[in-house]
């Protein structure tokens, strides 16, 4: 990759983690790679905002791209940290023992993880204080603490002047960019597409648990003219940052529900009794012409499920019972839902039993506090008769009617 102008002397600097096998987080799949961004004001005073993981190569292409526009890392005057996440600041024990001049611009609860993570001593650090503009040169760089967006210490910075806002993990998605592909307006609608679904798997993945965090943080930016957005990950909008920005406040209030009229399915099957009846449930549910996102438990990555239910205003399990309670993999799911708080749903469990039942009274236990409106279940021993697949399509179109109240 090469450094590239975003506008005037504000120049992009950026890697792609592109291997299949690494996890982002060291929990999520990203098949399609994502970038990671720093950003460079070249002026009076030269600026680094946010560095990059120090794995692979990647200090090594961020200093040659910097090289680019006639700059090595001893010549940085101001170092902004918008967050400590690793992968945004795990350069920067090597930097700051080849820069000894810069000065860190930073939160004061990021202060402390920097002796934390790079051994950076806090007297390298200046704490700023919510609203504060620092003037480098023609730049002024307004800084906003954004916390839980998606760390405690998590700021924004806006250059004032030309109104580009470097949100660093807000405003994000999974996928690689290519040099040609940087800005919004290079892009396909097919494209488009592609990164808003990144997006979303980004959001639900990484920030879905902080949304209450991302809508006072949205306020707190609405007064500002922003022109450009420059994310830690993905592209750089600048044509329409209004896009990515709705996209953001949609995904947020989905923690409120209700979320898309949809339905996220689950199931998992020990011996095919409960996997009989997925097909039927998917045929009422296209027959109601209400979209289903179908995955199976093991199989499917949380990942992937967790993007869909967050979207979905529906829930359909199907597990058997196993030893008196929900069915393992089952569980980790439900676990994990939960864990992300996603919450204001309307749910349908089904599923078979062997000797016994227990899974709807261990499942109805796990989700007490969930805040899902559990509408009903159907279970049934052994394979289902026709009498049972005739109870299921029932309850199923009742669940659609609730479903479709819910979304009104």
């Amino acid at each position: 990759m090469k450094i590239q102008k975003v506008v005037d002397d504000i120049y992009r600097l950026a890697v792609n983690i592109e291997d299949e096998s690494y996890l982002f987080e060291g929990i999520w799949p990203i098949p399609h790679g994502i970038s990671i961004n720093s950003y460079l004001i070249k002026g009076e005073k030269n600026v680094l905002i946010d560095l990059t993981q120090n794995i692979m190569d990647f200090p090594k292409v961020i200093t040659e791209q910097m090289e680019g526009a006639s700059l090595a890392v001893e010549d940085i005057d101001i170092i902004i940290i918008n967050h400590m996440e690793p992968d945004h600041s795990g350069w920067l024990n090597d930097f700051c023992k080849k820069n000894t001049k810069g000065v860190i611009y930073c939160t004061k609860k990021a202060i402390p993880l920097l002796k934390a993570f790079g051994e950076v001593p806090p007297e390298r650090a200046v704490a700023i204080t919510d609203g504060m503009t620092l003037t480098a040169g023609d730049y002024e760089l307004q800084f906003f603490e954004t916390p839980n967006i998606h760390w405690p210490e998590t700021m924004m910075t806006y250059e004032k002047k030309r109104g580009i806002l470097f949100s660093c993990d807000a405003f994000g998605s999974y996928g690689k960019v290519e040099d040609d592909t940087i800005f919004d307006d290079q892009l396909s609608q097919e494209k488009h597409k592609f990164l808003e679904n990144e997006a979303l798997r980004y959001y639900a993945n990484i920030v879905a648990t902080f949304s209450a965090f991302v809508l006072k943080g949205l306020s707190k930016l609405a007064s500002l003219d922003i022109k450009t957005i420059c994310p830690a990950h993905g592209i750089i909008w600048r044509d329409n940052p209004n896009v990515i920005i709705d996209h953001y406040k949609r995904y947020a209030e989905y923690s409120k529900g209700p979320g898309e009229r949809e339905v996220t399915l689950i199931w998992s099957s020990m011996y095919g009794n409960t996997k009989t009846m997925l097909n039927l449930i998917v045929q009422t549910l296209n027959k109601r012409q209400i979209p289903v996102h179908v995955f199976q438990a093991p199989g499917d990555d949380i990942g992937y499920i967790l993007a869909s239910a967050w979207k979905s205003a529906g829930l359909i399990f199907g597990m058997p019972t196993y030893e008196y309670k929900v069915f393992p993999p089952m569980s980790h799911v439900i676990e994990e839902l939960l864990v992300k708080k996603v919450t204001n749903k309307k749910v349908f469990r089904y599923g078979s039993y062997g000797w016994v039942g227990g899974a709807q009274r261990d499942f109805e236990a796990r989700i007490e506090k969930s805040g899902w409106d559990l509408l009903n279940f159907y279970e049934w021993q052994g394979a289902p008769t026709k009498e049972d697949k005739q109870n299921m399509v029932q309850e199923v179109e009742a669940f659609c009617d609730e479903l479709v109240k819910f979304t009104e």
